[in-house]
Formats: C-alpha cells, structure tokens, sequence
C-alpha cells in the first residue's frame, strides 16, 4: 500500500491474531455411505464503499466434508439485497451441477437433490415461483437457470436463519462474540448436519 493508515495496521493485527489463534485447526474429512450436496451461499448488497458492488460467497458440503467454497465481487451492481442474493445462488447452483457432473463422471451417482441454504426469503420464493414479476427482468438468465434446476429435481433452494448462515464468514466480519465462540468455525467445519 502506498499510504498505510493506523487502521490498515489494526486490520493486519487482527488477521494476524485470528491466524495465530486458529493454527491447529483444519479441514477434517469423514467417511459417509450416502452421497450428497449440501450448499449455503450469502451476499452483502452494496457492501464495497468505492464501488457498490456486492460480495457473495458460498461452500458447498460433499456428505459431511467441505467439497468446495468461494468468495467473489460480484461484476454488476444489484439494485436489491434479493438481486445481490440471487446472484449467489445461481453461482452456487452451477457449481453444484459441475461437482455432480464431476461425480458423475468418476461413477459417483448424486441421486438425492443439492439443498441450497441462503437467508434471503424472497431469494427462497423466486426460486421455486413460476411466475415472472416485472422487478427481476434484469436477473432473467439467473432466475431462469435456478428454476429450470429446480423444476427438474436437482436444486431445491432453502431459507436458513441468519443466525446458522455460515457462509456470512466470506462476507462479512464476525461479530467477537461468535469468534470467541468458535460457532462460525464449527459449522464451517462440520456443516449443520
């Protein structure tokens, strides 16, 4: 950085606390007889002060074990926290259809439906709501990609409180109280199940 700032310095502090604190941890793998996708995406709506553009991320469970996660800028601004949702889910929804084709050709058959866990309401009725509102026309390709996946079986797009939301960690800060408690951290780890 060319002008660093005292709180550039306490955001490099805490990452290095969190690095320090968190050294033993990390990814444990279990063994499962029952193959499925579980998936949680999250988005912040305008969350980059300069741009306005929104951060989503997501991880997506094989069984019990974390399969695959990621977080990204979003390209184009969302004009609605539901937009910015949205957007996350029809990123997770085609990164779940890849590891199920990816399973698919290693003659690992998913039969049972990819859940899709988001804590967006509205995100959760578009999905599965046939009918198209004038408001989401500028998301058409989206709506129409998750719809068709979830008409076919193979996604089914679930509310989750926020409070169980662990994909939150790719998109916002935690709270101290929820990293002293190391919640985020064990459901990242072990998922809801």
């Amino acid at each position: 950085m060319h002008d660093p700032k005292m709180q550039h310095m306490s955001a490099l502090k805490r990452i290095i606390r969190y690095i320090h604190d968190t050294i033993d941890f990390g990814l444990h793998l279990y063994p499962s007889s029952v193959i499925k996708l579980v998936s949680y995406t999250d988005a912040d709506w305008a969350g980059s002060p300069d741009t306005r553009q929104s951060t989503y991320g997501y991880c997506v469970y094989l069984c019990d074990n974390l399969f695959s996660w990621s977080a990204k800028r979003q390209h184009t601004l969302s004009r609605s926290s539901a937009e910015a949702e949205y957007r996350g889910v029809a990123n997770v929804v085609a990164e779940s259809c890849w590891i199920r084709n990816l399973l698919l050709e290693l003659h690992c058959l998913v039969i049972t439906t990819t859940l899709v866990y988001c804590d967006n309401v509205s995100v959760v009725y578009l999905s599965g709501n046939p009918v198209q509102h004038q408001r989401t026309k500028h998301i058409e390709i989206d709506i129409h990609f998750v719809r068709e996946k979830v008409a076919h079986g193979q996604v089914r797009v679930l509310h989750v409180p926020s409070r169980y939301q662990i994909t939150d960690i790719f998109t916002k800060g935690l709270p101290l109280q929820l990293f002293t408690k190391g919640l985020p951290l064990q459901l990242f780890t072990k998922g809801l199940s």
